[in-house]
C-alpha cells in the first residue's frame, strides 16, 4: 500500500470500483488499491494545475507568477525591472515591483486621477507605507479677496496657539509660509511652499506593540519614575494607527504610525489611552482603582518629565509620551510595580517583538541516536517532541525555571518550552543538553518575554549558560536578553572529534542586548562587555533576524577547524568602532569561518577566513587571517582591510572611477579621500533602543542605498526593497498628478 497522504482525494478513483472487486482486493491485501492511489495522486496534480490555471485569471487569486502577465493586459507598467522569480528572493522582490494591489486598482487609479486622497493610496498600495498628502498652496501666506475669504488658512502666526506652533516643519502643520521658488522634486535643493508643489509624507519606521509587561523603575532618579521600556531608556510612544473611515478623507496623525506629541496628548488624551489604545498602565492595589483595570484617563496627566521635575498630585499619573516615562506622586508608591502596555518605533521585523515569525515545530521522526551501551554504534528511535509551556494564564508552568527542572526530569529526547506571554522573568538559568538532545526555548508568535540576568553568584558568572554536548541541538527563538551574555560551551576536546558533530546552536528573532543594558540615553552599560560567547563549541552556530552585541569565540585554533558561523539579516553592535563586533580575546582573529549576509556590523570584524559576505555594511574594520577562501560581493568595506577578493564593493568602486579619470596624482589622492567620505554609510541612529537604529540615513550615498546585488539597500534593512519601492511609488505619482503640479515624496521617519 502506498503512503499515508493527507489528501481526502486519493481514494477517488478506487471508490468508483464495483464492490465485489473491492473483496476480492482486500483478500489480497490491498494491491489494486495502492495502483489506483498511484494513478489518482497524479490524477490530483493535474486537475489541482488546472484549477489553479482558472485561478490565474483573476488578480485576487492569480500566483504570484502570473501577476506581471495580467498587469500587462491592462496596460501596467512596471518601474523596476521584473527578476526571474527562480528563487525566494527573487519572488519577494518581483511583490515590491509589481504588487497586486496596485494591478487590480489600476483601472480605479485612472478614474480617481487628480484627487488628493489618490496619492494616499497609491503610497499605501504601491509601497505598503502609510503617508499624507499635502497641497502646500493652502499654506501660503498671501492678500485673501473679501468676496472670497479663506478663513481657514493663509493666517499669519499666532504664538500663543501652542498646538500649531508644536506641527511646525511636520505633515500635518497648520501655520501659513511665505512663497519658496524651489521645486520640491528638484535633484538639488529641495523646496516645499510654492504654488505647484504637493507632497506625500511617508513613514517608514512601524509601531510595534508591547502588551502587558512589566514597567522599569529608574531608582536613581527616585522610586516613583517609571519607563515603559524595561530597559529603562527614553523611548517615544507611537501611536497605534487608525483606518481611514472614508476612502477620501486625508490622513490624520492616528491615521499613521508617528510618536506621541506632548501638546496631542493633552489635548486627547482619551484618544491615546485606554486598553486598546496606544498605550495603558496597571497598578493593581494602587489609589483605590479597579485592579483589574488599567488606571483610568481620568487620572492620567500629561506632563513633560524631562528632569522628572514635575511632581504629580495624590491618585494621578504624569505621563511623557516623549520620552517614554511616567511618574507616581513620590508618598503613593506602587506597591506591587507596574505593568504597561505601548508602542515603540522599528524599521523591520529585526530582534525579539510582538510580530508575527515563522514558528518551526519539530514533527515526530525516526532519528539515529547514539546507543547508550555502545557509544560507537547508532541505534533508531521514534522522537515525539514534548512541549512545556510558561505563563501566568495559560501555560503549564509559572517560571522558566520550573518547565527546565520537568523538562531535565523527563529527559526527551525533543523538547520545545514555550513563553506564552512577554514576562520579565528574572531567574538565574544553567542549560545542559545531553548527546543527541534538542532543545528549543522560544516565544509564543506575537509575544516578546524579556529574560533579565542579574548578579545572582559573587563567586561565579551569572549569564544565560547552556552547555552542548555531542550531536544536541538548542535553538532560541524569539527573546530579550539583558543583563548578561548567551554563553554556549561544548565539551572538552581531549577526544579529538572534529568541530562539527551534528550539533547546531540557532538564535532566531532574538535581542541580546550590545552592552548587557543601556541607560536612559541609550547609552551601553558595559560596551566592553560580549552578548555572545562560544567556548570549546563542536556545532554550526545560525543567527537570523536578530540584534546582538559581540560574539567572542574561544576555540582551540591548533587541535581543530574552526567553527562555522552564518549571519543573517542581523544587527551585531560592538557599541565602539575600536571593539571587536566578532573575535576572540587574547588572540589576532576568532578561530571561525564566517558566512555574514543581509548585515550590518557595527565594529571590527576578525576571524580566521570569511566564506561569503553578501550585501553587507561592514561599517568598521574587517581582517581575516585566510584570505585565500571565500568572497566579498555587494558590501561596504574599509579600502585597507585584510578580506578576500572583493566584487563589486565600496569605496572600491568609487576609488576604482577616480584613478581612471583623474591622471594627477596629488588631485587622484584629494578625490579619492573625498570619495571614501562620501560614500561611507551614515544612519539615523548607531545607538540600540532609538527608533531609527541601524537605519540609513536621507544623506546616506547612493551607492550604499542602492549598493545590493538587486539595486536595494545594503545592511540589514536589504528586503524592505526601498529603493525599488521609493522609485515605483515616484513614477506612480507622477502619473496620476494633475497636469501643471510638482509632487515631492518626503520621509517623515
Amino acid at each position: 500500500m502506498s503512503a499515508e497522504t493527507t489528501d481526502s482525494r486519493i481514494d477517488r478513483l478506487y471508490e468508483l470500483v464495483p464492490d465485489i472487486y473491492k473483496m476480492r482486493d482486500a483478500d489480497q491485501r490491498y494491491p489494486l488499491q495502492a495502483l489506483l492511489r498511484v494513478i489518482a495522486e497524479q490524477v490530483n496534480l493535474i486537475d489541482d494545475d488546472i484549477n489553479q490555471l482558472y485561478e490565474n485569471w483573476f488578480i485576487e487569486t492569480a500566483e504570484d507568477w502570473a501577476v506581471p502577465y495580467l498587469a500587462d493586459l491592462i496596460g501596467y507598467r512596471p518601474v523596476v525591472k521584473v527578476a526571474d522569480a527562480n528563487n525566494a528572493a527573487a519572488a519577494a522582490l518581483n511583490r515590491f515591483v509589481i504588487p497586486r494591489r496596485e494591478v487590480s486598482n489600476t483601472i480605479r487609479y485612472r478614474r480617481s486621477k487628480g484627487t488628493l486622497a489618490l496619492l494616499e493610496l497609491l503610497a499605501q498600495d504601491v509601497a505598503g507605507l502609510p503617508a499624507r498628502a499635502v497641497e502646500f498652496f493652502k499654506l501660503l501666506a498671501w492678500n485673501q479677496n473679501i468676496n472670497h475669504p479663506h478663513l481657514d488658512r493663509a493666517r499669519t502666526v499666532d504664538v500663543r496657539r501652542m498646538p500649531d506652533l508644536d506641527l511646525i516643519g511636520g505633515p500635518f502643520e497648520r501655520v501659513a509660509h511665505t512663497v519658496d521658488v524651489r521645486r520640491i522634486n528638484s535633484r538639488l535643493t529641495v523646496g516645499r511652499f510654492n504654488i505647484p508643489s504637493v507632497a506625500v509624507f511617508v513613514w517608514w519606521l512601524k509601531a510595534y506593540p508591547v502588551t502587558w509587561t512589566r514597567a522599569y523603575c529608574a531608582e536613581n532618579a527616585g522610586p516613583h519614575c517609571f519607563t515603559f521600556s524595561v530597559l529603562g531608556q527614553n523611548a517615544p510612544l507611537f501611536c497605534k494607527t487608525e483606518p481611514e473611515l472614508d476612502p477620501a478623507q486625508i490622513a490624520e496623525e492616528m491615521n499613521v504610525p508617528a510618536p506621541i506629541r506632548r501638546q496631542a496628548f493633552a489635548a486627547r488624551p482619551e484618544q491615546f489611552y485606554g486598553v486598546d489604545r496606544s498605550l495603558a498602565i496597571w497598578a493593581p492595589g494602587w489609589g483605590g482603582y479597579d485592579p483589574n483595570k488599567p488606571i483610568p484617563v481620568e487620572a492620567i496627566v500629561p506632563a513633560d518629565l524631562s528632569g522628572w521635575q514635575y511632581v504629580p498630585k495624590l491618585k494621578h499619573i504624569a505621563v511623557d509620551p516623549v520620552l517614554g516615562r511616567f511618574a507616581f506622586p513620590p508618598s503613593q508608591l506602587p506597591k506591587k510595580g507596574a505593568t504597561v502596555t505601548y508602542r515603540y518605533g522599528f524599521s523591520a521585523d529585526i530582534g525579539g517583538g510582538e510580530y508575527s515569525r515563522p514558528i518551526f515545530d519539530p514533527s515526530p521522526e525516526e532519528i539515529k541516536v547514539t546507543d547508550p551501551k555502545d557509544k560507537s554504534k547508532k541505534v533508531r528511535k521514534l522522537v515525539v517532541p514534548v512541549f512545556y509551556r510558561v505563563g501566568r494564564a495559560t501555560g503549564q508552568f509559572q517560571t522558566l525555571g520550573a518547565a527546565l527542572a520537568q523538562w531535565e526530569k523527563d529527559d526527551p529526547f525533543d523538547a520545545v518550552i514555550e513563553l506564552m506571554d512577554s514576562a520579565v522573568l528574572v531567574e538565574p538559568i544553567s542549560i545542559t543538553l545531553k548527546m543527541d538532545r534538542t532543545l528549543q526555548i522560544r516565544a509564543a508568535n506575537r509575544k516578546r518575554p524579556v529574560l533579565r540576568l542579574l548578579d545572582w553568584q559573587t563567586d561565579s558568572p551569572d549569564s544565560l549558560s547552556v552547555t552542548m554536548e555531542q550531536a544536541s541541538r538548542f535553538t532560541l527563538d524569539g527573546l530579550l536578553v539583558a543583563g548578561r551574555p548567551l554563553r554556549i560551551t561544548g565539551p572538552g576536546r581531549e577526544d579529538g572529534c572534529p568541530p562539527v558533530c551534528g550539533s547546531s546552536v540557532v538564535i532566531r528573532h532574538c535581542t541580546l542586548v550590545p552592552g548587557w543594558s543601556i541607560d536612559s540615553n541609550c547609552e551601553p552599560y558595559r560596551p566592553a562587555e560580549p552578548s555572545l560567547e562560544l567556548y570549546n563549541i563542536r556545532a554550526q552556530v545560525r543567527i537570523e533576524h536578530s540584534i546582538l552585541g559581540s560574539i567572542q569565540v574561544h576555540e582551540n585554533e591548533v587541535n581543530t577547524d574552526p567553527i562555522p558561523i552564518v549571519v543573517a539579516d542581523s544587527i551585531v553592535d560592538a557599541t565602539n568602532p575600536q571593539k571587536e563586533a566578532i573575535g576572540s580575546p587574547g588572540f589576532a582573529v576568532a578561530h571561525a569561518v564566517l558566512t555574514i549576509l543581509r548585515c550590518t556590523v557595527f565594529g571590527i570584524v576578525d576571524v580566521h577566513a570569511v566564506e561569503l559576505a553578501e550585501n553587507c555594511i561592514l561599517q568598521d574594520c574587517i581582517n581575516v587571517a585566510r584570505r585565500q577562501l571565500g568572497c566579498v560581493r555587494f558590501c561596504y568595506v574599509q579600502p585597507h582591510c585584510r578580506t578576500p577578493r572583493r566584487y563589486r564593493c565600496q569605496p572600491d568602486l568609487v576609488i576604482q572611477a577616480v584613478t581612471e579619470k583623474v591622471v594627477d596624482l596629488n588631485k587622484r589622492a584629494t578625490l579619492i579621500a573625498s570619495e571614501e567620505l562620501r560614500v561611507r554609510p551614515q544612519f539615523t541612529s548607531i545607538r540600540y533602543g532609538n527608533p531609527g537604529y541601524a537605519q540609513l540615513a536621507v544623506t546616506c550615498a547612493d551607492e550604499i542605498k542602492q549598493g545590493a546585488d538587486d539595486e536595494s539597500e545594503m545592511g540589514v534593512f536589504h528586503d524592505l526593497y526601498r529603493p525599488q519601492r521609493e522609485a515605483n511609488l515616484r513614477q506612480r505619482l507622477e502619473e496620476f498628478t494633475p497636469a501643471g503640479m510638482d509632487v515631492g515624496l518626503i520621509s517623515v521617519s
